[in-house]
């Protein structure tokens, strides 16, 4: 598609972690479309992650999910064009009912007649989704545009006042005589992508024996999430002997201290090293360049093989998986208890032992 002078929406994926996979298509977008003003519309959780932003002029928040409310606000703004990352039948119905004239996305979830430029989806034999990583994902519908979408890199900025707020909250940081560690043991998809939280804690206790580690445990602001926070810090061994000796400046439960999603951002930016399940701070991990240990277990591996130099992969063993479940229907969790301590603590060395740890 040649490139004009127009109104673009650019429908963002609400998953926070597609929404960070997203940032090369989009990327791709606003380089091709240059003349063109670009308004990006999504969830205030999703703006947030990707804020601050060069690649778009706007932003409009989704705040219903009605798509006749949401198709009155946008039928508002004239848009002349639309760009669906996100998959959805609604999402199409939407700007079909909005009046835009040229519709961009995905055929499928029966929304292909209301597209006008069709982006047919990798399908296994089956008929199922073939996996091929979501970066690429993305990418096939700024292809289909004519975009330069070689690119592949993850994009993510940190806001300044961000940074100057962590410092503030977390001295911790700045002192920290070994590395800075962030360990993210919850995910939004469900239990079965989740790291067993004893084992967190023994990965804790070891990162801050070993290393004299500042370690922080970053979860969801969910009471699920709030208690595998809470059960880590009951299962560190070194739970009890840090209100003896006053070392509670090394395991950090961020459930207690709870922080913006810019300032998660900037922590993250700070961090030498992340240890997560596979879900959207693992991304957001990627963007900001962290080394990383990435723990996966139900999901198909392919889906996210980025190919990033700076994490190591650990896929659990089990005849069962991947199940794409998000809820382990099995007597045992076999994929995820097949990750053992020692696996993670090996790739913390090697990972530790083989870069520069950043000046803070």
């Amino acid at each position: 598609m040649q490139e004009t002078e127009n109104e673009i929406l650019a429908w963002l994926p609400s998953p926070l972690g597609d929404a960070v996979l997203c940032t090369p298509a989009l990327r791709a977008i606003c380089q091709h479309f240059k003349s063109s003003k670009i308004t990006f519309f999504a969830g205030p959780v999703i703006r947030g992650v990707l804020s601050p932003c060069s690649l778009n002029d706007r932003w409009l928040e989704q705040r219903t999910n009605n798509p006749f409310a949401i198709a009155k606000m946008l039928k508002a703004h004239k848009f002349t064009q639309a760009i669906l990352f996100k998959n959805s039948f609604a999402s199409a119905l939407t700007i079909f009912l909005a009046g835009v004239k040229s519709r961009v996305g995905y055929a499928r979830e029966g929304r292909g007649p209301l597209l006008t430029y069709i982006v047919d989806p990798p399908k296994l034999p089956d008929g199922k989704f073939k996996p091929i990583p979501i970066i690429d994902y993305y990418l096939a519908i700024s292809t289909r545009l004519g975009a330069d979408t070689t690119n592949k890199n993850l994009e993510l900025s940190v806001d300044q006042q961000d940074q100057e707020s962590v410092k503030s909250k977390f001295p911790e940081v700045a002192k920290s005589e070994g590395p800075v560690i962030i360990i993210v043991p919850g995910a939004a998809a469900g239990p079965s992508k989740c790291w067993l939280s004893k084992r967190f804690a023994q990965t804790a206790d070891w990162l801050i024996t070993n290393y004299n580690a500042t370690v922080f445990i970053s979860v969801a602001p969910t009471s699920v999430e709030e208690k595998i926070a809470k059960d880590i810090c009951d299962s560190s061994r070194l739970s009890l002997l840090s209100q003896q000796k006053n070392l509670n400046d090394r395991l950090i439960n961020l459930a207690a201290r709870p922080l913006s999603l810019g300032e998660l951002k900037a922590l993250f930016s700070s961090a030498d090293m992340v240890i997560t399940n596979d879900t959207g701070p693992r991304h957001v991990a990627i963007a900001l360049q962290r080394n990383i240990i990435s723990l996966l277990g139900p999901n198909n591996p392919d889906w996210t093989d980025f190919g990033y130099e700076n994490e190591i992969r650990i896929i659990g063993d089990a005849s069962c998986a991947p199940c794409e479940k998000p809820i382990c229907k099995k007597s045992e969790h076999l994929c995820m208890q097949s990750i053992t301590v020692e696996m993670v603590c090996d790739a913390a060395k090697k990972l530790l032992e083989n870069s520069h740890l950043k000046q803070r």
